[in-house]
Protein backbone atom coordinates (compact mmCIF):
# COMPACT_ATOMS: atom_id res chain seq x y z
CA UNK A 1 0.00 0.00 0.00
CA UNK A 2 1.90 3.24 -1.43
CA UNK A 3 0.04 5.68 1.06
CA UNK A 4 1.31 4.17 4.74
CA UNK A 5 2.45 6.01 7.14
CA UNK A 6 6.22 6.04 7.06
CA UNK A 7 6.13 4.80 11.05
CA UNK A 8 3.86 1.54 10.18
CA UNK A 9 5.36 0.58 7.26
CA UNK A 10 7.49 -2.20 9.41
CA UNK A 11 3.31 -3.69 10.21
CA UNK A 12 3.14 -4.31 6.95
CA UNK A 13 4.52 -7.66 7.38
CA UNK A 14 1.69 -8.28 9.85
CA UNK A 15 -0.58 -8.42 7.19
CA UNK A 16 -2.96 -11.31 6.95
CA UNK A 17 -4.61 -13.81 9.22
CA UNK A 18 -2.59 -15.63 11.99
CA UNK A 19 -3.74 -18.88 14.17
CA UNK A 20 -2.58 -18.50 17.10
CA UNK A 21 -1.59 -20.98 20.04
CA UNK A 22 -1.10 -19.47 23.81
CA UNK A 23 -0.07 -20.56 26.91
CA UNK A 24 -1.05 -18.52 29.83
CA UNK A 25 0.03 -18.60 33.39
CA UNK A 26 -3.45 -19.21 34.72
CA UNK A 27 -4.11 -22.29 33.02
CA UNK A 28 -3.14 -25.45 32.12
CA UNK A 29 -4.33 -25.70 28.29
CA UNK A 30 -3.53 -24.36 25.04
CA UNK A 31 -5.79 -21.47 23.88
CA UNK A 32 -6.29 -21.34 20.04
CA UNK A 33 -7.25 -18.70 18.48
CA UNK A 34 -7.04 -16.11 14.86
CA UNK A 35 -5.21 -12.91 14.88
CA UNK A 36 -5.74 -10.92 11.46
CA UNK A 37 -4.20 -7.64 10.96
CA UNK A 38 -5.53 -5.43 7.93
CA UNK A 39 -4.99 -1.51 6.56
CA UNK A 40 -7.47 0.83 7.22
CA UNK A 41 -8.76 2.22 4.02
CA UNK A 42 -5.87 5.48 3.38
CA UNK A 43 -2.88 3.25 5.54
CA UNK A 44 -2.77 5.36 8.29
CA UNK A 45 -4.21 3.02 10.73
CA UNK A 46 -3.56 -1.00 11.31
CA UNK A 47 -6.86 -3.15 12.37
CA UNK A 48 -5.93 -6.07 14.39
CA UNK A 49 -8.89 -8.21 15.15
CA UNK A 50 -8.10 -11.33 17.59
CA UNK A 51 -10.09 -14.45 18.75
CA UNK A 52 -10.14 -17.20 20.55
CA UNK A 53 -11.56 -20.68 21.04
CA UNK A 54 -11.86 -20.19 24.58
CA UNK A 55 -14.74 -18.45 26.25
CA UNK A 56 -12.40 -17.46 29.50
CA UNK A 57 -10.38 -15.21 26.61
CA UNK A 58 -11.71 -11.99 25.24
CA UNK A 59 -11.92 -11.31 21.71
CA UNK A 60 -10.82 -8.11 20.90
CA UNK A 61 -10.04 -5.34 18.44
CA UNK A 62 -6.92 -2.75 18.28
CA UNK A 63 -6.13 0.11 15.85
CA UNK A 64 -2.48 1.30 15.89
CA UNK A 65 -1.61 4.76 14.51
CA UNK A 66 -0.23 7.90 15.36
CA UNK A 67 -1.15 9.25 19.08
CA UNK A 68 -3.75 12.53 19.03
CA UNK A 69 -0.24 14.59 20.91
CA UNK A 70 3.16 14.05 20.48
CA UNK A 71 5.29 11.18 18.47
CA UNK A 72 5.16 7.89 18.15
CA UNK A 73 2.53 5.24 17.80
CA UNK A 74 -0.46 3.95 20.03
CA UNK A 75 -2.75 1.05 20.09
CA UNK A 76 -6.24 1.52 21.45
CA UNK A 77 -7.29 -1.98 22.27
CA UNK A 78 -11.14 -2.77 22.71
CA UNK A 79 -11.86 -5.95 24.08
CA UNK A 80 -15.55 -8.34 24.38
CA UNK A 81 -14.74 -7.86 28.11
CA UNK A 82 -15.44 -4.26 27.61
CA UNK A 83 -12.10 -3.36 28.57
CA UNK A 84 -9.92 -0.20 26.75
CA UNK A 85 -6.66 0.23 27.01
CA UNK A 86 -4.12 2.96 25.52
CA UNK A 87 -0.33 1.43 24.79
CA UNK A 88 2.48 2.68 22.84
CA UNK A 89 3.57 0.83 20.41
CA UNK A 90 7.36 0.74 17.90
CA UNK A 91 8.08 -1.76 15.62
CA UNK A 92 11.69 -0.75 15.20
CA UNK A 93 14.97 -2.83 13.84
CA UNK A 94 12.68 -5.72 13.09
CA UNK A 95 10.97 -6.26 17.16
CA UNK A 96 6.89 -4.94 17.88
CA UNK A 97 6.30 -3.88 21.20
CA UNK A 98 3.87 -2.72 23.13
CA UNK A 99 3.85 -1.33 26.39
CA UNK A 100 1.70 0.24 29.23
CA UNK A 101 2.66 1.77 32.97
CA UNK A 102 -0.05 1.26 34.97
CA UNK A 103 0.69 1.04 38.28
CA UNK A 104 -0.28 -2.43 39.46
CA UNK A 105 -0.85 -3.74 36.42
CA UNK A 106 2.68 -2.51 34.11
CA UNK A 107 2.39 -4.64 30.38
CA UNK A 108 4.46 -5.31 27.80
CA UNK A 109 4.99 -7.48 24.69
CA UNK A 110 7.13 -8.52 22.79
CA UNK A 111 7.65 -10.31 19.15
CA UNK A 112 10.38 -10.55 16.33
CA UNK A 113 7.89 -11.18 13.24
CA UNK A 114 9.64 -12.94 10.26
CA UNK A 115 8.33 -15.02 7.77
CA UNK A 116 5.18 -17.11 8.35
CA UNK A 117 5.86 -17.77 12.03
CA UNK A 118 6.70 -16.06 15.05
CA UNK A 119 6.43 -15.92 18.80
CA UNK A 120 5.56 -13.33 21.58
CA UNK A 121 5.83 -13.03 24.78
CA UNK A 122 3.52 -10.67 27.20
CA UNK A 123 4.74 -9.81 30.62
CA UNK A 124 3.10 -8.12 33.21
CA UNK A 125 4.31 -6.18 36.58
CA UNK A 126 1.69 -6.19 39.81
CA UNK A 127 4.66 -4.49 41.59
CA UNK A 128 6.89 -2.18 39.89
CA UNK A 129 9.66 -3.92 38.21
CA UNK A 130 8.46 -7.37 39.42
CA UNK A 131 8.01 -8.78 35.77
CA UNK A 132 6.51 -12.09 35.07
CA UNK A 133 5.38 -13.87 32.05
CA UNK A 134 1.83 -13.61 31.48
CA UNK A 135 1.36 -15.29 28.05
CA UNK A 136 3.42 -16.80 25.17
CA UNK A 137 2.03 -17.05 22.12
CA UNK A 138 2.81 -18.29 18.23
CA UNK A 139 1.42 -16.83 15.35
CA UNK A 140 1.37 -18.93 12.10
CA UNK A 141 0.14 -17.41 9.00
CA UNK A 142 -2.83 -18.72 7.28
CA UNK A 143 -2.45 -19.76 3.53
CA UNK A 144 -5.66 -20.10 2.19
Amino acid sequence: MSDLDPALEPFDALIGTWDTEASHRLVDEVIRGTATFEWLEGGQFLVQRSRTDDDRFPDAISVIGAPEEGDGLVMEYFDSRGVRRTYRVSFEDGVWRMWRDQPGFDQRFSATPAGDEFQGLSELAEAPGEWQDDMKATYRRRRD
